[in-house]
């Protein structure tokens, strides 16, 4: 049973359904996070200090979220206290991502050994007055759902699927992405199964040290899609919606027009849009079904191999089926 209403007001506004946006690494939750950014009465963040802290804690040992119960619940909620406040404190800890997503450039750094002065901080991408609705994309909070909703018992997730050979093709690319496989970040010794890495049988663990990039990469694309499907059995449809990136990008009005039905707000058409025309996303590189191009015969048998389940259950058709 999910735990009653906390009453959490930031800047003289009660938090009432936030909005949390899911997804596997470089699924194209951020491409969804940033049409709801730029929606009028959302304040949407990302990756704020705080939250990473709280969220990639209970991620990579999921122990401590479960052991704590309701503790968990409050550890999480004030950590979105904090990071949903607007101030200058706040908005100086605003990640270059989140200030990219709302189409604003990056905060001027201060000049070599001098302290920063008060044009140089960021100023707020959203005034309180405004604000009606709060929301966070900070990546991998799929991993804290079960939290997120028992800290907020009202909120809705919007989650974000993607053919993994394109999600591992960008997962490749990404320099941070890769850095949780170094030895030195890898917690399998601690923790396994390990929802995170996506390891979840002794085979998968003896072969781990080993596994080529693009396996350990299949892993994690896995290990989140089965929990996106975990969530859509156990959290009610008026809590879940989930968005095929690949309509997203071919059909960005529709989805505009589904999005805001499920979130009683208006998500606009003509952003969605243009983000779509104009994104990283759009560009041939990073398109869909570009995993043929950027994925070596090998890397894309290994994606197959270890998640071809999964790819066959969301409707991605293998080389096998051809």
């Amino acid at each position: 049973m999910r735990s009653t209403p906390h009453i959490l007001v930031i800047n003289g506004t009660k938090v009432r359904r936030p909005v949390f946006v899911l997804g596997a690494p470089h699924s194209g939750a951020d491409l969804l996070a940033r049409a709801v950014k730029r929606s009028p009465g959302f304040h949407l963040t990302t990756g704020r200090p705080g939250v990473l802290r709280v969220t990639y804690a209970f991620a990579r040992q999921p122990s401590i979220a479960t052991q704590r119960g309701q503790g968990a619940a409050r550890v999480l909620r004030d950590a979105y206290a904090e990071t949903w406040q607007i101030s200058a404190r706040a908005c100086a800890e605003c990640s270059p991502e989140c200030r990219e997503l709302g189409g604003l450039p990056p905060a001027e750094p201060a000049p070599p050994g001098q302290p920063a002065r008060d044009g140089d901080q960021p100023g707020p991408c959203v005034q309180p007055a405004d604000i009606v609705r709060f929301a966070d994309a900070s990546p991998d909070l799929i991993y804290s759902a079960d939290v997120l909703l028992d800290a907020f018992p009202d909120a809705q997730l919007l989650q974000v699927i993607r053919d993994g050979r394109d999600a591992v093709a960008d997962m490749l690319d990404d320099a941070r992405c890769m850095a949780w496989f170094k030895p030195g970040l890898a917690n399998l010794d601690a923790v396994f199964p390990n929802p995170f890495l996506g390891v979840e049988d002794h085979t998968e663990r003896n072969r781990w040290p080993s596994a080529a990039p693009a396996v350990k990469c299949a892993l994690r694309w896995r290990g989140s899609v089965r929990l996106s499907a975990r969530l859509r059995q156990q959290v009610p449809e008026e809590q879940l919606f989930t968005i095929r990136y690949e309509d997203l990008a071919a059909r960005p009005h529709r989805v505009a027009t589904e999005v805001s039905e499920y979130l009683d707000a208006a998500i606009s058409k003509s952003v969605l849009s243009g983000l779509v025309r104009s994104g990283a996303w759009a560009a041939d590189e990073h398109g869909v079904g570009t995993w043929r191009e950027r994925l070596s015969p090998r890397q894309a048998a290994q994606v197959e191999k270890v998640a071809g389940t999964e790819l066959r259950r969301l409707g991605y058709r293998l080389a096998a089926d051809a």
